[in-house]
């Protein structure tokens, strides 16, 4: 069951902490830039390059105001358009003026375009940057450097690239452990608050309705002690594919406990969510699971309504649950809000 007082389900959300950490390698590469293109400007202004002066100081006054909005309102302004467009046109027109100087910019700013975007905008943005370079390098330098700064270039995006690549895959596994159980492929309890946060917040912006309901395998104990944990655990992957066949793709089915399921019913009133309910519990009881292991499960259902935390709508779940467990098994329970003292209002048996 869960925990009445809802403590034990764990509120830090892995996506979120990945977002932060993003967060801060975009301010890092933001201020660490400031500091490096900063003192160019009036080197520029006394060389009499008044023009690229200038689109310094515009790059970095644009890098100010993304440092400024992450710290304040932790917002990405730009998401990363304005870093890229400056750094490449002050990159070209540099090199335009200053030989190879200006081209030892490139190379950090291909790495930073990188970690700033996403990674297939970040390529085909790096792909102009480089064919852009390699025209100025036409133009600028003899035929013998031009070639070697245009494949150093391009190596440098495809090695960056490899990088980028290997890291997302790695962080879109990593994300995907910490957020689903391993046995049954249900989300698991790390994003549960923040889930249920959000739809109260849906709740009481728009008046966008959503349903809880708690399922609870009935004996599963004896499943385990009569056939073993290896078959427990087979029926608790059947159980999750029959819950999850049933459902929309805009529900989510959470595993929160040993034999407890949670479904997360958006734009789902409380009769609605119990109907399903009922026909979630026949879908379990149906049929036997593994040809010979008889199923009926238990239901608790509650509407969130407006004012309320999400531990006290989810224990509010929790006690019909409770209730249903306790007053025969293979029944759904409906609660309502307003109707939290009388619990057996909604209560329906489901035929095993």
């Amino acid at each position: 069951m869960v925990n009445q007082s809802g403590r034990g389900v764990l509120t830090a959300n892995p996506t979120e902490t990945v977002s932060g950490y993003q967060r801060r390698i975009v301010f890092h590469i933001h201020f660490w830039a400031l500091i490096a293109v900063a003192p160019l400007i009036p080197i520029q202004w006394d060389q009499d390059h008044a023009m690229l002066s200038l689109l310094l100081g515009v790059f970095c006054l644009g890098m100010v105001l993304v440092l400024l909005f992450l710290r304040l309102r932790d917002y990405y302004l730009f998401n990363g358009w304005l870093f890229a467009v400056f750094a490449i046109a002050s990159v070209l027109y540099s090199t335009l003026i200053n030989g190879y100087i200006g081209l030892f910019w490139a190379y950090p700013a291909i790495a930073a375009i990188f970690f700033l975007m996403a990674l297939r905008r970040a390529i085909g943005i790096n792909a102009v940057f480089v064919v852009a370079v390699a025209t100025v390098s036409y133009y600028r330098f003899p035929e013998a450097e031009f070639w070697r700064i245009t494949f150093s270039l391009a190596l440098s995006v495809v090695f960056v690239t490899i990088f980028a690549w290997l890291v997302g895959r790695m962080q879109a596994e990593l994300t995907k452990l910490a957020t689903t159980d391993p046995l049954t492929g249900c989300l698991n309890r790390s994003q549960l608050a923040d889930v249920l946060n959000r739809h109260i917040q849906l709740r009481e912006r728009y008046e966008r309705v959503a349903s809880l309901v708690l399922i609870d395998l009935d004996h599963f104990k004896s499943i385990n002690d009569r056939w073993g944990h290896t078959t427990g655990d087979r029926v608790l992957q059947e159980a999750a594919r029959r819950l999850d066949r049933r459902l929309r793709e805009c529900d989510q089915l959470f595993r929160v406990g040993g034999e407890e399921f949670m479904v997360i019913l958006p734009e789902t009133r409380q009769k609605t969510a119990e109907d399903l309910a009922r026909e979630l519990l026949i879908t379990l009881s149906s049929a036997p699971f593994l040809e010979d292991v008889p199923i009926t499960a238990s239901a608790g259902v509650t509407e969130v309504v407006r004012g309320e935390t999400w531990s006290t709508w989810l224990n509010r779940a929790d006690q019909a649950l409770y209730t249903a467990k306790h007053t025969g098994r293979g029944r759904v329970i409906g609660v309502r809000g307003q109707d939290a003292a009388m619990p057996a209002a909604g209560d329906t048996r489901i035929a095993g």
